[in-house]
């Protein structure tokens, strides 16, 4: 256990001095024009905006989570509280294949499929393109959707029966215990399940890639293509980038910017867990 939590930390650590070096040259380099709103770093002349990546990388990451918050949370409600034993042992076991499907499988289904078929017939905003953030955000749901479901799922089923059937014996109806009492009690696991999820989405790549696209360009609208800070490092990483070049140290930068995005993300899910954490005995 010890050595397990150890070789955690130190893998972590590699990870930041591997990081920071490179980093630091880019900014010393390139100094405030990561603050622009034009991101090109592989292109002549080079632009190195970092906005245009972060609002993809939004837009994807809120739909995902539009998507797989009130799904998932409703999966493992009706997992905890009104699936019978057997049904349980039949729909879990399904939405868990979910996280299983390969990135690159649910790519080409959003390429192939929710792009060309949703995305482009039924969005109202703008011109049909074959690459959408929104594509890539439903996808993405679909893939963060087992992590709040099973996470959540597991937080609800720790609550003690006692205090369903003290709810039930003050007169609650069953979608009352549900909603009110078992999601209140598992609440900091619930949490902890999102976080997670966002945590996941953030650093999604594949499915970015495939269905937003690689083109960073600035703009509002989620039915257009775009390009995420994780799809960056994918794009940018298979390319012939010279060791030690400016589009070279972008890559770091941009590492940099999502490993930070994820530490403050658990922090953030370490106090909420610690703050609505119930403990029964």
């Amino acid at each position: 256990m010890g050595s397990g939590a150890v070789f955690s930390v130190v893998v972590t650590f590699l990870i930041i001095f591997s990081l920071i070096p490179t980093t630091i040259r880019f900014l010393q380099e390139v100094g405030t024009k990561v603050f622009g709103t034009s991101w090109g770093p592989l292109f002549e002349p080079a632009t190195f905006g970092l906005l245009p990546l972060i609002i993809g990388t939004m837009w994807v990451v809120i739909i995902a989570v539009i998507v797989a918050v009130p799904l998932g949370l409703a999966a493992a409600i009706y997992m905890s509280e009104y699936a019978a034993p057997t049904t349980r042992r039949i729909v879990k076991p399904v939405v868990e294949v979910l996280a299983g499907i390969p990135t690159v499988v649910l790519g080409l289904f959003g390429l192939y499929f929710v792009n060309p078929e949703l995305v482009q017939k039924y969005w109202p905003i703008g011109e049909p393109t074959a690459y959408t953030a929104l594509g890539a955000g439903l996808v993405t749901g679909i893939l963060i959707l087992p992590i709040v479901a099973t996470i959540s799922d597991d937080a609800m089923r720790s609550v003690p029966g006692g205090l369903r059937e003290a709810a039930f014996a003050l007169g609650s109806t069953r979608s009352e215990v549900a909603t009110k009492v078992v999601v209140g009690a598992s609440l900091s696991g619930i949490m902890a399940a999102v976080i997670l999820a966002v945590s996941r989405a953030f650093g999604e790549t594949t499915v970015a890639l495939m269905v937003a696209g690689s083109y960073a360009q600035l703009t509002l609208n989620p039915g257009d293509a775009m390009q995420t800070m994780a799809s960056f490092i994918g794009f940018a990483g298979i390319g012939d980038q010279p060791v030690d070049s400016t589009g070279y140290r972008t890559i770091f930068f941009v590492g940099s910017m999502l490993f930070t995005i994820t530490w403050i993300l658990n922090i953030i899910a370490l106090k909420v867990i610690k703050r609505f954490r119930e403990v029964y005995e």
